[in-house]
């Protein structure tokens, strides 16, 4: 069920960025319209996450023992720092997982 929903939800984003923003398609949209549209990805990203970070069997996790939290911060902060998302991808899952040896 939750990948028919990301499938689906993918499909949704992808066909309204590649329909809107494409240049050779002869629909004119203000630039506000496309500014909101870029924000469409992290938005259901984070729709998507925040459950998973935040719940554990329907029930909220514990804050401080939370290493999806404390990984998900992490990454927010070594985005901002680095600019750089390989390198961010690879920081956070070291983090994470050690986090995950160490806590868990």
């Amino acid at each position: 069920m939750i990948w028919i929903l990301i499938l689906t939800l993918t499909v949704i984003v992808f066909s309204l960025r590649y329909v809107f923003l494409i240049p050779q398609l002869p629909v004119r949209l203000p630039l506000f319209i496309k500014q909101a549209l870029g924000y469409s990805a992290p938005c259901l990203l984070t729709a998507i996450c925040a459950p998973v970070i935040l719940l554990d069997n329907h029930a909220l996790r514990d804050f401080p023992d939370n290493p999806y939290l404390w990984g998900a911060l992490f990454c927010v902060v070594a985005a901002a720092l680095l600019k750089n998302m390989l390198l961010t991808v690879g920081l956070t899952l070291v983090f994470f997982y050690s986090l995950i040896y160490f806590i868990g």
